[in-house]
């Protein structure tokens, strides 16, 4: 299935790549086409590390939430195992509901955070992807690429490049540059972390 999932995809792209040829009048020869490695970009970008820090504090704010909860879930069951023996069964009913109740916003609690966190870092990257796109935009126009493929498709899926024959067509360093990142400055610093 997956086989043929991907041979879709190649005469997909093929014919996507002759329609474009014969809409641009560009000659099959002059056709220049380059990749790059957004994820590379993104993380040698300056926004990149604020981003990273305002999601961590965001985290952290979000994480201390659910502790006090978690917290006085544990105070209150803790209460109530030491006092089952002593208490009627309406009052051990009533315990027991209080406890499922906060049990249950326990759970939405960590459920909202989850949805809270993926929210922000969606607010605070589209300005960031916006910024990368407009760059591989330029580089393209400048550079005379019909195409330019992201080389990393995302972490668990399939790169959009299954072939790279030469360094000269990718173009991380360019949209790098055009992005105002020095690419040999960012790469040693990538480097030197390892």
């Amino acid at each position: 299935m997956k086989n043929c999932n991907l041979l879709t995809f190649f005469f997909a792209a093929l014919f996507f790549h002759a329609a474009v040829h014969a809409q641009t009048n560009i000659p099959a020869g002059q056709a220049r086409i380059g990749y790059t490695n957004i994820d590379i970009v993104l993380s040698r970008l300056p926004e990149s590390k604020v981003m990273q820090s305002q999601l961590e504090v965001t985290k952290a704010q979000l994480e201390k939430a659910i502790s006090e909860t978690v917290k006085e879930f544990q105070e209150k069951l803790a209460a109530y195992q030491k006092n089952a023996a002593q208490i009627t069964d309406v009052i051990r009913a009533d315990k027991e509901k209080e406890l499922e109740s906060l049990q249950a916003r326990v759970q939405e609690s960590r459920t909202n955070a989850e949805q809270s966190l993926q929210s922000k870092q969606q607010q605070l990257i589209e300005p960031v992807f916006k910024k990368i796109n407009a760059a591989i935009q330029a580089v393209g126009q400048e550079n005379g690429f019909v195409y330019i493929f992201n080389m990393d498709a995302g972490q668990g899926t399939t790169p959009f490049i299954l072939f790279a024959a030469s360094e000269e067509n990718n173009v991380t360093n360019l949209i790098l540059k055009k992005l105002g990142v020095d690419p040999d400055k960012t790469e040693a610093a990538a480097a030197s972390k390892k």
